[in-house]
């Protein structure tokens, strides 16, 4: 009893957001999920002005490294590559391909600290930890962000681009010619990267889910076969038809699935450890 009393007039750090959390009205709420937002959004304008800074690097070599027969990913992979042509058929196609390649990659920079901002919102409603936390699961949900856009700039778009850029129309091998728009390529290109990036996210969305207690590791065990055919028909929708392609992404994907039963674990024994928290400090 004595012990609860001083820790009721010594509150800790987490005690103190918590009430403050709690004491909060809606439009208090909103108030500061704005500043939030606008905070989040000044990490994204950094990102873009660093991508500014180099963007003869990111231009150049990143988004038109793989347009190079000797991009080194080809020799990696065991890619017979072939040069790509690319073309600006719009007035101002190559000037919102090079805007827009800086925003792609300022997202992607500044993409740490918007989730910090965002998830330093949010954590409050159910985990009251501290700022060690929340940069915690930062980088948490930034690790499998990178991790996604990695693989799809090394692995997903060589082979995407080698396989639309080689195929030909056999009546017509030698009348029509692959000459692909600046920005076409680059909507593609973008897609494919950002899209990998938000799947890649798998695991981060089961761990919190379970934590929530909207999502077990006995309900993934139980339709893991239904997941497996969906691991597949994802990497069908995001990969040219090509068996190779297809099977290369679907393989992790269905590691991340694995991932995300264990990371389920690891979230339904966090929640019990709160409630037995909670539990024991009534």
């Amino acid at each position: 009893m004595a012990e609860r009393e001083i820790m009721k007039k010594n509150p800790t750090k987490a005690e103190l957001v918590k009430d403050r959390t709690e004491s909060m009205s809606f439009l208090d709420h909103l108030e500061e999920l704005r500043w939030r937002i606008i905070k989040g959004s000044i990490g994204i304008v950094i990102g873009i002005i660093i991508a500014f800074i180099f963007d003869d690097f990111l231009v150049n070599t990143v988004l038109l490294g793989p347009t190079k027969a000797d991009f080194i990913v080809y020799s990696w992979l065991g890619i017979d590559a072939v040069d790509l042509t690319l073309q600006s058929r719009k007035l101002p196609g190559q000037f919102f391909a090079y805007w827009g390649a800086l925003f792609v990659m300022g997202v992607i920079i500044g993409f740490p600290l918007f989730i910090y901002q965002i998830w330093g919102f949010v954590e409050p409603a159910f985990d009251n930890s501290g700022k060690w936390r929340t940069k915690g699961n930062t980088l948490f949900i930034t690790f499998f962000f990178l991790l996604g856009v990695s693989f799809g700039y090394f692995v997903l778009v060589p082979f995407a681009l080698q396989f639309f850029s080689q195929f030909q129309m056999a009546e017509t091998a030698t009348i029509i010619r692959n000459d692909f728009d600046i920005n076409a390529y680059f909507g593609s290109v973008s897609m494919w990267v950002l899209s990998c990036g938000l799947i890649f996210q798998l695991p981060v969305v089961s761990y919190f889910l379970s934590k929530f207690g909207l999502l077990t590791p006995e309900f993934l065990k139980k339709y893991r076969r239904h997941s497996l055919v969906g691991c597949f028909a994802i990497s069908a929708f995001l990969t040219p038809p090509d068996p190779v392609s297809q099977i290369l992404v679907a393989f992790p994907l269905i590691l991340l699935f694995f991932l995300s039963i264990y990371v389920s674990k690891l979230g339904v024994r966090s929640r019990e450890k709160s409630l037995n928290k909670a539990l024991g400090d009534e």
